[in-house]
């Protein structure tokens, strides 16, 4: 299994649709209303909080508990991808973002379109937000915390994985269906 570490690079075209690795340095999670903070701020002309070129953008909202000031995450189990499809692009072009984590697989378009950007979509087992949660080495700060679990927290993680490459640059898709 190819690890792989954050930020990234052009070295993430030469993944390839259904090989495995695993991800080490900062995740930024990323549902539904976090894309759509990032986005009315860039339409706004204001600055993000924090610069996701090259970034790995993960579909979570995760479950965390507040300890002695700091957080520690209990779960963070992957969202389903899809859901976004129709705002992938959009948000990897304006952010520089180059990988996207979450549940199973993204449609055609979506796919297309990721690829053409030079980015991946990687997928993560859903129901095993444990498992992910002990790969999360600490929280480096959290981004819109008023959102709640749809916050962008910022979690730095070591030997992230088993991911699978689900669309890799070329546009290959690894069924979703087999994952």
């Amino acid at each position: 299994m190819r690890e792989i570490f954050t930020p990234v690079g052009e070295e993430i075209r030469r993944l390839k649709a259904g090989s495995l690795v695993s991800l080490t340095g900062v995740l930024f999670t990323a549902r539904d209303r976090t894309y759509q903070r990032i986005l009315e701020t860039l339409e706004n002309r204001k600055k993000l909080p924090v610069d996701l070129r090259g970034q790995a953008l993960y579909h979570c909202g995760p479950l965390v508990r507040k300890v002695g000031g700091e957080y520690r995450v209990l779960s963070c189990g992957p969202t389903t991808s899809s859901r976004l499809d129709n705002l992938h692009a959009e948000l990897l072009r304006k952010t520089g973002a180059r990988l996207m984590i979450g549940k199973g697989g993204i449609g055609p378009r979506a796919a297309r379109e990721v690829a053409g950007l030079g980015c991946v979509y990687l997928s993560f087992t859903g129901g095993a937000g444990a498992l992910a949660a002990s790969f999360v080495k600490r929280v480096r700060e959290v981004y819109w915390e008023e959102l709640g679990p749809e916050a962008m927290w910022a979690l730095e993680v070591e030997g992230f994985g088993p991911l699978v490459v689900t669309v890799d640059t070329r546009g290959r898709s690894f069924p979703a269906q087999r994952i």
